[in-house]
């Protein structure tokens, strides 16, 4: 089955082909990043926009460096939330207009679905069960996953999420937007010991986070110290965040007798993450499966990936429709 995957949830618009039998064919991203950083965040409007200009373009990129025509696709997976409505339309309207002029099915992903079965596109894919860390922007979860939508929601942030207290913490610190890659990159120049900031909620004996609290300890810090010791207290917060992350990880794979991990979404790109959590996960006897770094931000290969998935047990239909709120524990197995 050729399945060609698109997204559109937010400020990346991705386009791809995925081959059942072959695997990944080709992919292509457009990121916003430059668009919006003007603002310190993305604008809805802004972002509706430039996906309108850009995935028609992606799509014939894609089309043509795979070598096939839309003629041979047997389906089209779209994002169809969570995410920004405007922005889901865009992604939802090419593919189910495309999908009905060729006269072959189209499904709308969970976008988090997509990023949580993402490192099965690798060549050492995860098998079920596993727990799946879900730590991006906008989305801070722990799942136990025994199947392709058979998903056990163990926790979740009452709060911000931990991609949202780097990039706000970023700001604190004058790196502008995104930050989160900025202020790991400044974290790693530095002593993460110079200062210390609370592990909200570490132990709290359940799997749910909180990053509010650390966030406001930076600002009290800042406040105090100065922005001269951006780079001290970038590795201080770093450090924070990490531990709560790692530690609830490995709680929940303890409670849940799992022996894999995957973790996915945008922070699951940071260096210092990956690093303390697979040597942490190692001595307990945990494997911990990534996706390729290309593939931690949003993308069109996962979104083709898990639709190809739901296209195989003959999950479409003619609804057009965004959800914009969606959660992930309500899909149903396939």
């Amino acid at each position: 089955m050729l399945v060609l995957g698109v997204e559109s949830s937010c400020d990346e618009t991705g386009v791809a082909l995925y081959d059942t039998t072959r695997g990944l064919l080709a992919h292509a991203l457009h990121s916003q990043i430059a668009m919006h950083n003007d603002y310190g965040g993305v604008v809805p409007e802004l972002a509706s926009r430039d996906h309108i200009r850009r995935v028609l373009p992606l799509t014939r990129q894609v089309m043509a460096e795979s070598g096939r025509t839309l003629a041979d696709l047997d389906g089209v997976a779209y994002t169809q939330g969570p995410g920004l409505a405007g922005a889901l339309l865009v992604g939802a309207g090419m593919a189910r207009a495309l999908a009905y002029a060729l006269g072959i099915p189209a499904v709308g992903v969970h976008h988090l679905e997509g990023h949580m079965l993402s490192p099965l596109i690798s060549d050492t894919p995860p098998e079920f069960p596993f727990v799946a860390l879900l730590v991006s922007g906008g989305h801070t979860q722990l799942m136990l996953v025994s199947g392709v939508g058979r998903y056990t929601l163990l926790g979740e942030t009452l709060d911000d999420a931990a991609g949202e207290a780097f990039d706000k913490t970023a700001q604190l610190l004058g790196l502008g937007y995104p930050g989160g890659p900025a202020l790991s990159r400044l974290a790693a120049t530095s002593d993460p010991g110079r200062y210390s900031l609370p592990r909200p909620m570490l132990n709290s004996g359940d799997f749910d986070f909180s990053f509010s609290g650390l966030k406001t300890a930076v600002l009290t810090l800042v406040r105090k110290v100065g922005i001269a010791e951006a780079a001290h207290i970038a590795a201080a917060f770093q450090s924070a965040a990490v531990d709560v992350l790692v530690g609830k990880s490995l709680a929940a794979c303890a409670h849940a007798g799992a022996s894999r991990l995957v973790v996915a979404g945008g922070v699951g790109a940071n260096t210092r993450l990956r690093e303390q959590l697979s040597r942490e996960a190692g001595l307990r006897g945990i494997r911990v499966f990534y996706p390729r770094l290309e593939f931690c931000t949003d993308n069109g290969a996962m979104i083709a990936f898990a639709g190809a998935q739901r296209l195989a047990h003959a999950e479409a239909g003619l609804a057009f429709a965004v959800r914009p709120r969606w959660e992930l524990a309500a899909l149903g197995a396939v």
